[in-house]
């Protein structure tokens, strides 16, 4: 291994009949896992859905869009909550990480759903981003809408009272997430909708690790031995000591990232409740 992985704690090295009866244990809970995620989603699919009754008014590719267009025709659309405040002359690092993860629409496409990135920034400057980035996924921009804020993706006092992950400002303060009052805050999340006709309908939103399914590099890294080296990873010990600094643009990683050291998953307060 590299020359930071001296320090790791690796796993107990046994012969393959032991491996394979440890292994056999693990897959029992990993298909009693499966079951259960499967009556989950079953539980997810059943929950009621509330109409839109606001018509939210989008920049995009040819100028001003309704909520509707964002459905490009079909019945459902998912809606990334992309961190994009005006200010800023680039996207979230770890919202890109999520865009990046985003496979080819034609699947989704099969399936009758549209997915799109939805940020608060002017769309002049979604679109020079989204070329840097090489994406061809539909991105509208929100500025001067209230759809942010109905949606819990920007947090401003002044706009809308505070919410997040169905929290409260004051019981996101008491598990410790910092909220400062004075200025807006961006914050990550997916939605999604339904569409019979005319009328739109909002069926779900997940925030922070609701998230988690989506991003398959983790999914892939939560495979192997040393995970995503995190420091809140069990068992502790698998990982080289950089904390949250990993995270990068993918035009931005130096090309040693990969060869010598790990790589750590972002996981602010925010992102973990």
């Amino acid at each position: 291994m590299g020359k930071n992985h001296n320090h790791l704690q690796l796993p107990n090295v046994v012969s393959r009949d032991e491996w394979l009866v440890a292994r056999k244990e693990l897959l029992k809970k990993e298909k009693e896992f499966t079951k259960k995620r499967d009556a989950l989603n079953s539980e997810r699919r059943r929950l009621p859905m509330v109409e839109i009754d606001k018509d939210y008014v989008f920049e995009g590719p040819h100028g001003k869009t309704r909520l509707i267009d964002l459905f490009e025709g079909r019945p459902q659309l998912i809606v990334h909550h992309f961190m994009f405040d005006p200010i800023w002359e680039a996207g979230c690092p770890a919202c890109s990480l999520a865009a990046d993860n985003i496979g080819h629409l034609a699947h989704l496409h099969a399936r009758n759903t549209t997915l799109a990135l939805i940020s608060r920034a002017p769309f002049p400057k979604l679109q020079r981003y989204k070329e840097r980035m090489g994406w061809n996924i539909p991105w509208y921009s929100s500025y001067g809408s209230d759809f942010n804020y109905d949606f819990h993706a920007t947090l401003d006092e002044s706009v809308a009272p505070v919410e997040y992950n169905y929290l409260t400002k004051d019981e996101l303060v008491q598990k410790g997430v910092p909220i400062d009052s004075g200025h807006s805050m961006e914050v990550p999340g997916v939605s999604t909708f339904l569409r019979d006709g005319e009328r739109i309908f909002h069926t779900y939103t997940t925030y922070a690790r609701g998230t988690d399914l989506l991003l398959g590099n983790f999914n892939y890294l939560d495979l192997t031995a040393l995970g995503r080296q995190e420091d809140w990873e069990q068992p502790p010990g698998r990982n080289d000591g950089r904390g949250n600094s990993w995270l990068r643009r993918h035009d931005e990683y130096e090309h040693t990232i990969g060869l010598d050291s790990c790589c750590h998953s972002k996981k602010d307060n925010l992102e973990s409740n």
